[in-house]
C-alpha cells in the first residue's frame, strides 16, 4: 500500500503498511473522512512522522487522541497551530518547563520547533471525529503506533520516552529500560497535574540524559 509519509519512516514501516489490519484501518479512515468531519486534516495525519524523521528521533512524547475541536489538531500530540489558544494540558506543560528550566511560557502552542529538534510527538490514535473524543480508538491505530514505539525502542539508541498518564505508561511495556530512559508521571491535565506532573523536572532530566550520551539537548 502506498502511504504518503516521510521517506525514512516509509522504509521502516513498509511491511506494516501491507498487513491486513492496516488495510482495514485505511478503509475505515477513508470512509470516515468521506462521511464525517474528521481531525486532523487528512494531509496532516502523519505530520509527527514528517516533522521528525526516524533517525532524528531523540525524545518520544506519547499522547492519546488528536484534539477534536476545530482548528486544534495538526498531527502532533499536545501541539496546536499558531494562533490557536493553548489547551489546558499544554498550558501545564509550559508551566512545568518554566519551573524546571526557567524558560518563559511561549505565546504559541505550535510544537513543530520541538519536532524539528528530534522530539517525536506521537498520538496513539492518529484521527478522531469532530467533538467525539476516542471515536477512532480500537480501529487499528493502536496496533500501528505500538509497533512504531516498539520499532524505535528496538532500533534506537539512548532515546528518552516521556509517558504521562496511565494510558501512556502502559506503553512502557514495549520499551527496554536498560537501553533507554523512560520517565513517567501523571498526565498534565488540570485534573491530575498537581498530583505529580508539576515538579517532575522531566525536561531537564531528558536533556541531562541526552547530553550524557553525546546528543544535543532539546531547546524546550
Amino acid at each position: 500500500m502506498d502511504i504518503k509519509i516521510e521517506s525514512s519512516w516509509k522504509e521502516h514501516l513498509k511491511e506494516e503498511f501491507e498487513k491486513p489490519y492496516f488495510t482495514d484501518l485505511t478503509s475505515f479512515v477513508k470512509a470516515e473522512y468521506t462521511t464525517q468531519k474528521i481531525y486532523p486534516p487528512g494531509k496532516l495525519i502523519f505530520n509527527a512522522f514528517e516533522k521528525c524523521p526516524f533517525d532524528k528521533v531523540k525524545v518520544v512524547i506519547l499522547g492519546q487522541d488528536p484534539y477534536h475541536e476545530p482548528g486544534q489538531a495538526h498531527g502532533l500530540c499536545f501541539s496546536v497551530p499558531d494562533g490557536i489558544s493553548l489547551p489546558p494540558s499544554l498550558q501545564n506543560i509550559f508551566k512545568e518547563i518554566k519551573n524546571d528550566l526557567e524558560i518563559p511560557v511561549p505565546k504559541s502552542g505550535n510544537l513543530e520547533r520541538w519536532a524539528e529538534q528530534g522530539v517525536f510527538l506521537l498520538n496513539a490514535t492518529l484521527t478522531v471525529r469532530a467533538h467525539q473524543a476516542g471515536s477512532h480508538q480500537k480501529k487499528g491505530w493502536e496496533t500501528f503506533t505500538d509497533n512504531v514505539i516498539r520499532m524505535l525502542a528496538d532500533s534506537g539508541e539512548h532515546l528518552v520516552f516521556l509517558l504521562w498518564g496511565a494510558y501512556a505508561q502502559r506503553k512502557g511495556e514495549l520499551i527496554n529500560t536498560n537501553k533507554h530512559l523512560v520517565l513517567s508521571s501523571v498526565h498534565p491535565s488540570p485534573l491530575s497535574a498537581h498530583r505529580g506532573f508539576f515538579g517532575n523536572h522531566q525536561f531537564s532530566k531528558a536533556n541531562e540524559y541526552l547530553f550524557a550520551y553525546g546528543k544535543k539537548p532539546i531547546n524546550w
